[in-house]
């Protein structure tokens, strides 16, 4: 299932939303112009996070890659995925917390997120990238803000495609189990490589218990 949009308006635009998507899309094309594979290898060394690094001696230099390694993205597919994510559940969450308490929360889910996976796995050396934790933690917060929100989204039927609208609970739960159950699947094989589960699990968690601390008092929950 691909989202397209959500059917709740947002009261304010999302600047903080959009500053994040068009930050991560300048550092991804900082990425496609690195001139050789070898310049790419060193700067994914530099700024993505490596639990080895952190759990192993670390430096200032592995602290900081928690938060640069939120900005960088591993191909075409893996950008466009985790923006479209931001734009239709983004929105709404900045909306009902303010644009400035935004931006601690979604760093917040972020950090969450990647000390997860390093918990899980702190001898990896497979250097961990994107912005899907911290995305994660807005899906959390989504879901426990607008459980009733009708989500609208692209379903394969056999060689057709249609769209349909689904309520926001079921299709967010639908998400965070099967990163859960890929999660609880990862733990008997290779941990160290593909993508960070367990970042997503946690990231997703701290999005739900952090919403009630940070939405603005006038919002409720369960909408």
């Amino acid at each position: 299932m691909i989202p397209l949009r959500d059917d709740r308006p947002t009261r304010t635009f999302a600047f903080v939303t959009v500053a994040l998507i068009v930050l991560n899309a300048v550092v991804f094309w900082h990425e496609l112009s690195l001139p050789t594979p070898d310049r790419a290898q060193a700067f994914f060394a530099d700024f993505a996070l490596t639990p080895a690094h952190l759990t192993q001696a670390p430096s200032p230099d592995s602290y900081r890659t928690i938060f640069t390694s939120m900005f960088l993205h591993g191909g075409w597919m893996h950008i466009l995925g985790n923006m479209l994510y931001l734009w239709i559940f983004g929105r709404n969450v900045e909306d009902s917390v303010g644009h400035l308490k935004f931006i601690l929360f979604y760093l917040l889910c972020g950090v969450t997120a990647a000390a997860t996976q390093v918990a899980i796995a702190p001898d990896s050396t497979v250097p961990m990238i994107g912005a899907s934790g911290a995305i994660s933690g807005v899906l959390g917060a989504y879901l426990l803000l607008f459980p009733r929100a009708r989500v609208f989204v692209l379903f394969p039927i056999w060689i057709f495609w249609r769209v349909f609208s689904v309520p926001a609970l079921l299709l967010l739960a639908f998400w965070f189990g099967m990163q859960l159950l890929s999660g609880l699947a990862a733990l008997g094989a290779d941990i160290n490589g593909g993508v960070a589960f367990w970042a997503h699990v946690g990231g997703f968690v701290a999005g739900m218990l952090l919403i009630p601390i940070f939405k603005k008092r006038s919002v409720r929950l369960f909408q």
